[in-house]
């Protein structure tokens, strides 16, 4: 049994989840835990609401209320949102606990301790007007690299680049529109050159299984050569600076929020009435963590989360605190071509989605365009002929006509198979064949590829029903039609344990027509948390199920079987034309 960590990037609570945020981090990160688990490995999944981001305080003073009641507003959508679309975390909370403030502020002061932070003044953006520091997503521009004239004053959505405020052409704030000028003011700095070389040793040896886009981009940005960059800010709503004078500053968000994957491991351990077992996934080098982000992400964690982790040891006593073992970052879902953006209203909004299909729908789509090496664009069309021409054409009508012979014909029981023949065998043997087939393509992140296999082993289980053709067999020999059927519920019983990781809330519903009494997965509950000063919500999946069960089980003869129901429904290409409007 592997231990295996998962870190799922924090989404800005200033407006809800998108296509793009499911084919970039949350999708990917659910298929690869829901399959550990049926795989029998042990698994910590975490992630949750980045409350502190400048996102929702920009939303917070156009709608003229605290950044508190934004961020409270979007993160209960997002639990309702990821429960419906079935993002299975151990734990999803946010950034605004008491737990996640202490373990950020310690974090920093022993990195302080430790020497990799100084002080330093610098020129940063002010609005006169406004009498006050911009942070750095109050500011646009043209960036400097690549003259998009967009750009964040923290990163340029286009080409990617880090960015600071001040290296933007004809810079404006996003409050008033007016020209910030300069004013000095004094920050604290990660020491990031020296942390250079043990960076450099990170990331030469071991990544082999990386994606070669991830580990080139990561391996040029150390060579370019790093500088010290600034983890404080001249801002109020925020993780106060745990130092005397330092009233009115925060920790940048970039900087803490990354720090929710340990304090939100820690929050799982006091959750679970035993405190230090968090070091046990933070303090063992057998431990493999994945962290599933999109491509914009790369450098907070493959350079700068590293760098803090390093930097931080001796932290609660822990020596080394476990570095990523692969970010298995997502390139970009388009849509017409065009980045989704939530700050700019373009997207597909996940709760709009829900309210009209069916989550595996949705879920199949994104598996199968998954942008996991290159961009890929979401087309409405493309989405209802996926969901006619391979999930219901292929998988749906294969268990569909099954079952239905089994309840029509076989008293709705298991027939017994009677002597297979080699071709029964040879399907048989392919399908078990499957589990580690599949499962390596899921262990390596190649999410697509996957699906794909298991797709086309559901067309092999659909040819050799054709060619048996129970139906015309019924009548002048049925132990051959009983036995061709049985065949066809064990491939079908294991195409549900390979599909599940995809497409839960369907397997969970074949797991049910095949007859067994427990569950294949857990629940979802939205559970209330208490500290000391206030009270928070967070997701929490309860994985009892089938854990183990990656493998091909056997279906009982005379199990008796419940009247099926199709698993998916055709959709009218007119909603297409709806969707897109």
């Amino acid at each position: 049994m592997e231990k295996i960590f998962i870190a799922v990037a924090w989404p800005y609570a200033n407006g809800d989840l998108h296509v793009g945020h499911l084919a970039g981090a949350y999708l990917p990160s659910d298929i690869f835990a829901r399959y550990h688990r049926l795989a029998g490995n042990q698994v910590l999944m975490v992630s949750g609401s980045d409350s502190h981001g400048t996102p929702i305080t920009v939303k917070a003073e156009k709608e003229g209320v605290a950044p508190r009641a934004v961020f409270e507003r979007y993160h209960q959508r997002f639990l309702e949102t990821q429960a419906k679309i079935g993002i299975s975390y151990d734990l999803f909370t946010h950034t605004d606990t008491e737990n996640h403030y202490r373990v950020s502020q310690d974090l920093f002061l022993v990195l302080l301790r430790n020497g990799y932070l100084y002080k330093q003044c610098e020129q940063q953006m002010y609005s006169e007007l406004q009498r006050r520091f911009l942070p750095d997503r109050y500011v646009e521009g043209v960036c400097p690299y690549c003259g998009y004239p967009s750009a964040r004053g923290d990163q340029c959505d286009n080409c990617g680049k880090l960015l600071n405020a001040t290296e933007l052409i004809n810079p404006r704030s996003r409050l008033d529109d007016t020209a910030p000028i300069l004013k000095e003011t004094e920050h604290y700095y990660l020491d990031l050159a020296a942390l250079a070389g043990p960076l450099e040793e990170f990331l030469s040896t071991g990544k082999d299984h990386w994606r070669p886009g991830v580990l080139e981009f990561s391996r040029n940005y150390l060579k370019g050569g790093v500088h010290g960059r600034a983890i404080t800010r001249d801002m109020d709503w925020g993780i106060p600076v745990p130092l005397s004078g330092w009233t009115g500053k925060s920790l940048y968000v970039w900087f803490e929020a990354v720090i929710g994957y340990l304090s939100a491991t820690i929050e799982w351990a006091a959750n679970q009435g035993s405190p230090e077992i968090w070091k046990e996934w933070w303090d063992d080098s057998t431990v493999r963590s994945y962290y599933f982000i999109g491509k914009d992400n790369i450098p907070f964690h493959t350079i700068i989360w590293p760098a803090q982790l390093i930097g931080a040891e001796g932290l609660y006593n822990v020596r080394k605190l476990t570095l990523p073992f692969d970010v298995p970052a997502n390139e970009f879902m388009n849509i017409q071509g065009a980045p989704f953006s939530k700050s700019r209203q373009r997207a597909i909004w996940l709760p709009d989605l829900l309210a009209q299909y069916h989550p595996d729908t949705i879920r199949f789509y994104i598996s199968r365009i998954m942008p996991e090496t290159r961009d890929t664009d979401f087309s409405w069309i493309d989405f209802i002929r996926a969901n006619n021409g391979e999930l219901v054409a292929t998988w749906g009508n294969l268990v569909h006509r099954v079952l239905t012979f089994v309840h029509d014909n076989l008293d709705g029981q298991v027939p017994s198979p009677g002597e297979l023949t080699p071709e029964d065998q040879l399907l048989l043997g392919l399908v078990k064949d499957s589990f580690s087939e599949i499962g390596s393509s899921i262990a390596a992140c190649r999410f697509r590829e996957g699906l794909a296999k298991a797709l086309e082993l559901a067309q092999d289980v659909n040819r050799y029903l054709n060619r048996e053709s129970p139906w015309l067999r019924l009548v002048e020999n049925p132990p051959e039609a009983a036995r061709s059927i049985y065949v066809s519920l064990q491939a079908i019983d294991a195409l549900k344990v390979l599909l599940a990781p995809y497409l839960p809330f369907s397997a969970e519903q074949l797991h049910c027509y095949l007859g067994y009494t427990e569950p294949l997965f857990g629940t979802f509950e939205v559970r209330t948390y208490g500290e000391s000063q206030r009270q928070h919500q967070a997701l929490v999946y309860d994985h009892r199920g089938a854990t183990g069960q990656w493998k091909s089980g056997i279906l009982k003869a005379g199990t008796r079987l419940p009247p099926p129901k199709p698993l998916f429904v055709k959709l009218d290409e007119v909603d297409a034309s709806l969707g897109s409007a």
